[in-house]
């Protein structure tokens, strides 16, 4: 009998090398695969204090992974960590936010 095994120490690698920073000299969070830039989500003021989430990029060689949707999330999260109030003006955050409801309360 052949078992194939799983190694989860490279998942867990792979999951170390994702992260998410707020680029506030561009105005944006950048999402960094590894050391490589693969997409962005940039956001100005708003009135009433709040922030404008402008639109989001995803380099072609990434698109249809679900990047954007992990850019979004870590975007929305550090919103709720803030204490920011959000307008949606990019039509992929609008999209994100009517299949995940509970990030709503954002929403200026």
């Amino acid at each position: 009998m052949n078992h194939s095994r799983i190694d989860l120490t490279s998942a867990a690698a792979v999951t170390a090398a994702v992260r998410i920073e707020d680029n506030t000299a561009h105005n944006r969070f950048d999402l960094f695969v590894g050391e490589e830039l693969v997409g962005i989500l940039g956001y100005r003021d708003a009135e009433d204090g709040a922030v404008a989430f402008m639109h989001t990029v995803v380099k072609e060689d990434f698109s249809d992974r679900g990047w954007a949707a992990v850019l979004v999330r870590g975007a929305l999260n550090t919103a709720r960590d803030r204490q920011w109030r959000i307008v949606p003006i990019c039509t992929y955050v609008q999209r994100y936010l009517a299949r995940n409801p509970e990030f709503l309360d954002l929403v200026a």
